[in-house]
């Protein structure tokens, strides 16, 4: 089997496994770690961080990045993981300033941006970039939360680390072949079109992490 098949045999067992494990807003740890799978939700447009095997047809012609309102996806589920110079051990609370890589499940791509122009809104593009979970400096994301840790039901911002744009939706609704769904994009000026809040997912404890580095590709961590 390829990297690509068992990155899905992966995403099969981490949707079992939130089926057993998934915690609640309230629980006992509410607080984002290292290893996580997760859904993002966009608090002014109530759309979830999306991606699918469809690229652009302009700009870069990377894969898409859009928000949908679907609740029950499998594509709007992101890993939260280390770069490629800075480990993220599995279970660690995600710090308030910290370096991350979102990667998507289903495809193995990294969240990225780029000076691009987006399609509907002309902002500045976002992408999923990368193989298995490896691309570039460009998949890098700066978490921007109000205290010390990214709690579960804080609403962030990320910032694009190369380019400082900041992970946002403004409401522009695609066409086909993704009817309704939005765009997704990088502004400069904050706003309220650029927070974000984690929904479902698998939230990993830190009793049950280890050491594991969580900076390296997917299928070597479930």
């Amino acid at each position: 089997m390829d990297d690509l098949g068992l990155l899905r045999v992966q995403f099969s067992i981490t949707v079992l496994l939130s089926c057993m494990f998934t915690l609640s807003p309230g629980s006992e740890m509410n607080f984002v770690t290292c290893g996580s799978v997760v859904k993002l939700l966009n608090v002014k447009h109530n759309v979830r961080l999306h991606s699918h095997d469809v690229r652009y047809g302009s700009g870069s012609g990377q894969q898409s990045v859009t928000g949908v309102t679907a609740v029950e996806d499998s594509n709007s589920y992101w890993s939260v993981r280390g770069t490629s110079g800075a480990a993220c051990h599995r279970g660690t609370p995600v710090l308030c300033g910290q370096n991350i890589r979102l990667t998507h499940v289903n495809t193995g791509r990294n969240l990225h941006s780029h000076y691009f122009t987006s399609p509907l809104s002309s902002n500045q593009e976002v992408s999923a970039f990368g193989e298995n979970g490896e691309g570039d400096h460009l998949d890098e994301w700066i978490v921007l939360c109000s205290g010390s840790v990214w709690q579960r039901d804080e609403s962030v911002r990320f910032r694009h680390t190369a380019t400082e744009a900041l992970l946002s939706v403004t409401g522009e609704q695609y066409g086909r072949p993704i009817h309704g769904q939005r765009e997704v994009h990088g502004m400069t000026i904050s706003s309220s079109h650029s927070y974000w809040r984690t929904m479902e997912g698998v939230f990993m404890k830190p009793s049950e992490a280890g050491s594991r580095d969580f900076s390296s590709p997917l299928h070597t961590e479930f």
